[in-house]
């Protein structure tokens, strides 16, 4: 049997922060969505501390755009503090990647400094040289966006975190988490059931990742389109990262939950919002602060969220 073909690759930057706090943020993999670019949605699916050394061990499900194209896997992971490294290995691969794997290296470069290098080692399924290089393709992307996007975020996060914030609207339904998860799932139908969405597209190759593109509506009349990727879990939750913003937002993300109890489910939206600083003077003019932003993005997205949990409700207890 021939040999299998194993690639092998490494990425760095270096980062204005203390190696520690780089560390933590790549550790907690509930901040990912916000801090890479190609990460929709990572689950911790288990945790455990590894005997003598006190290092980690966790199992995990990650799904993120590559080249693109919205994927999903499982990883282990084998966390060292004390060494500032994290090993990682996808568990399932997503076809071409027969298998990938890697690591996490973060060396102080001062008490204010480090340097991150990110390795990979990877083979595409039968060696096959297109997917290969579909393989190389996304890995450089990816690596180069992560990299650059937790530069520029540890960095942002040292400097200021006025322009990061997050908030949450819930109705009470009497209904199921089914129904009011069905509603929200059934994006492809939102035209004729949402006022404030004027067209939309739903794609859903794999089912629960779907891409959702619409134009919608704002109140002087104006349309705007976005486009999402979005995590589906049937009937408790839906988490998205929206790929396309507007000027004022540098990042969302969100995702929708269905928690059931003794009046039916309460159905929430919630957002994560980090404001494009440069952009707040021509859009809301010379004289605006980032609290005037921060009013204005809220403002706008729990418009549309409550509409749309509004919306849901009346489904729901409808029986529709």
């Amino acid at each position: 049997m021939p040999q299998q073909v194993l690639r092998e690759v490494e990425h760095e930057i270096a980062v204005d922060a203390p190696a520690e706090a780089v560390y933590r943020l790549i550790a907690e993999v509930e901040n990912w969505p916000r801090i890479f670019p190609p990460t929709i949605h990572v689950e911790r699916l288990e945790h455990g501390e590894d005997g003598e050394d006190g290092g980690e061990h966790e199992r995990i499900q990650v799904w993120a755009t590559a080249n693109g194209e919205a994927k999903n896997w499982t990883s282990r992971r084998t966390l060292d503090p004390a060494g500032s490294r994290i090993d990682f290995r996808q568990e399932v691969s997503t076809p071409p990647v027969a298998a990938m794997g890697g690591a996490w290296l973060i060396e102080p470069v001062s008490a204010t400094q480090c340097k991150v290098r990110l390795l990979h080692d990877y083979r595409a399924v039968d060696d096959d040289p297109e997917g290969l290089a579909w393989i190389d393709e996304a890995v450089d992307r990816n690596s180069r966006s992560e990299l650059a996007a937790l530069k520029a975020n540890v960095e942002l996060a040292h400097s200021s975190r006025e322009l990061t914030f997050s908030f949450v609207d819930t109705v009470q339904v009497a209904g199921t988490a089914e129904d009011v998860y069905g509603f929200i799932n059934d994006a492809h139908l939102w035209t004729e059931r949402l006022p404030h969405v004027a067209s939309v597209r739903l794609d859903e190759d794999t089912p629960g990742l779907q891409t959702l593109e619409m134009r919608t509506r704002a109140k002087d009349g104006s349309t705007h389109v976005t486009k999402s990727h979005r995590v589906c879990q049937p009937h408790q939750r839906i988490s998205y990262k929206q790929v396309t913003l507007p000027a004022l937002m540098a990042l969302h993300t969100g995702y929708w939950t269905f928690d059931e109890n003794d009046g039916g489910v309460a159905a929430s939206s919630q957002h994560t919002v980090v404001l494009a600083k440069d952009n707040i003077a021509k859009v809301l003019g010379a004289r605006a602060t980032v609290a005037d932003a921060v009013d204005y993005v809220r403002t706008a997205l729990s418009t549309n969220s409550s509409a749309t949990l509004g919306h849901a409700k009346d489904h729901a207890e409808r029986g529709r």
